[in-house]
């Protein structure tokens, strides 16, 4: 390809980002950026080592995103002694993250659509990273809670923006694919090395460095994200959609904040009612409004794809079976094994270690084999692992009762990563990636808050249940010797259910889920006014 024609293309596209963040220069690696053609074109193994540190950028605030859901959990007790948390408000330490991350999700998305995805990518790092500062500092109960409901603000900005400038950064093909493997694989280890980094800081230092280890981070991210990100300025003819913003954002917090209640309250309680009545009513005003609006937050044309859609239902079910494998099991190795926080963060390691090698090794894999392969095998072993686990007994060992599962479980969960988020990001219109990223982000997120309530809701009533069969025979101390082992059969109860939470999105995933167009098939025409018929993009793209 001459220069000429390289330039003309860098032109045309104006750097109209085709995925979140980053122009459209650095999303395909021409890195062709200047436009006088008197300055050579910038060497191909610059534009390499420009897209790795891009790559690591990205990676590093969905990892620092993904582990403050579990980093904090290992340091409640302490943070409960020193704050003065009451065993009820307690939980709002994560509640209130939980709640503002899941409410803010399409939000986030939307809004690094319309006013550029650089720019708002480093906004929701800047928040934040000064709210794990400020939680650090926290003094009161109700600084601290505040402080985590300013997290998940940051977050749910950050984290749909993120995933949507790996999409505009790499272009459709191989690149995108291994980019897309290192990606899944931080999201994927971040809770385990979560649980792990938190019993170590707060073991050898302090709860408060829980929060505080986000502050280098975020701040290196920040300096260097402008320097590596090429600037989008957003879609021109696109304006915020006010009301279906505001729509989506209180009904999609009504419905966490009601998920999130219903296992401490109960199902039957007017407040969780109310929460879910609201978020209903709520969530069909959305429907209504981004039907008759000519700029929706949500554009339902994403769900005409079929493999878009099965990769949405997917993600859900699979979170919904899954995300609650961290909750039980951390509670069954602490207190049923008795192990420490540090030691029980470090039976998880090989759970991160798994997700991150089948990531990459899927990556690989995915240009010689379809995706339907790994999008029904993944969830059909984690499925497996949970019912495994739900064989655990109080004389269960580490390496057949803990680790076996959980590496079976980190094997499909790594085999499902990739293949999900390259079917939400292909095919999609640049102005839309953002909002397309955060629709994923939001099936994972209320799909794992959904099955994690109704789990914990199932194994207390398992729990109770086997208390009440349990004979008795008078004696004082016989409840409290029982207590244990009911506990552990509403845990094991509750892995089952999972197992076949789980299974569901092997199903969708089986039926749904349609192979790619033949190899011979021509590439799908290039979109935008200016596009050049019959040029092939990834062509120029340097490797990473």
């Amino acid at each position: 390809m001459s220069t000429d024609s390289v330039l003309r293309r860098s032109d045309s596209h104006c750097y109209r980002p085709v995925l979140p963040c980053v122009q459209h220069t650095g999303v395909s690696g021409d890195q062709l950026i200047q436009q006088s053609s008197a300055r050579p074109a910038e060497p191909q193994y610059a534009a390499s080592r420009r897209l790795m540190i891009a790559l690591a950028v990205i990676s590093a605030s969905q990892l620092m995103v993904v582990l403050d859901a579990t980093i904090v959990t290992v340091a409640l007790p302490s943070i409960r002694t020193a704050l003065h948390f009451s065993p009820v408000n307690l939980e709002w330490t994560i509640s209130a993250y939980t709640l503002v991350f899941g409410g803010f999700l399409l939000l986030g998305g939307r809004l690094g659509d319309v006013f550029g995805r650089r720019r708002v990518f480093v906004a929701g790092l800047v928040i934040f990273t000064l709210a794990s500062f400020a939680g650090g500092l926290a003094t009161t109960s109700a600084w601290l809670v505040t402080c985590r409901a300013v997290q998940g603000l940051g977050g749910a900005i950050t984290a749909p923006t993120a995933l949507a400038l790996i999409g505009e950064t790499f272009p459709e093909g191989p690149s995108r694919t291994r980019a897309m493997g290192i990606y899944a694989a931080m999201s994927g280890a971040g809770g385990a090395v979560g649980l792990l980094l938190g019993g170590i800081l707060t073991s050898a230092f302090s709860w408060r460095w829980v929060f505080f280890v986000n502050v280098p981070i975020g701040v290196l991210v920040a300096i260097v994200a402008p320097r590596v990100l090429a600037r989008s300025a957003g879609d021109a003819g696109a304006r915020l959609d006010i009301p279906g913003s505001v729509a989506a954002t209180a009904g999609m917090t009504a419905l966490v904040y009601g998920l999130v209640r219903a296992p401490v309250d109960g199902w039957a309680n007017s407040a969780t009612y109310a929460a879910f009545a609201a978020a209903l009513l709520l969530l069909i005003s959305f429907v209504v409004i981004e039907a008759r609006s000519d700029h929706p937050t949500l554009p339902f044309g994403l769900f005409r794809d079929r493999n878009r859609s099965a990769s949405y239902t997917v993600m859900f079910a699979l979170a919904g079976g899954i995300f609650a494998v961290f909750f039980f099991l951390t509670l069954y190795l602490q207190a049923t094994k008795g192990y420490s926080p540090l030691k029980a963060g470090l039976a998880f390691l090989p759970f991160s270690i798994g997700i991150a090698a089948t990531s990459q090794f899927v990556a690989k894999l995915m240009r010689r084999l379809p995706p339907k392969i790994f999008v029904t095998a993944g969830p059909l072993l984690g499925s497996l692992g949970l019912f495994w686990l739900s064989r655990l007994d109080d004389h269960s060992g580490y390496v057949t009762g803990v680790l076996g599962p959980i590496m079976v479980i980190a094997i499909g969960l790594g085999l499902t990563f990739v293949p999900l988020v390259l079917g939400v990001t292909s095919g999609v219109q640049p102005e839309e990636l953002g909002i397309a990223s955060a629709v994923l982000n939001t099936a994972q997120q209320v799909g794992g808050t959904l099955g994690l309530a109704i789990l914990v809701t199932i194994a207390a009533g398992a729990t109770k249940n086997a208390l009440d069969s349990a004979p008795r025979h008078g004696a004082s101390g016989q409840l409290r010797d029982l207590a244990p082992a009911a506990t552990l059969h509403g845990y094991t109860t509750a892995f089952a259910v999972g197992a076949c939470i789980a299974l569901v999105a092997f199903v969708v995933a089986l039926a749904a889920v349609r192979p790619p167009a033949p190899s011979g098939s021509p590439p799908p025409p290039a979109t935008g006014p200016d596009a050049t018929p019959g040029e092939n993009r990834d062509s120029a793209d340097p490797e990473l």
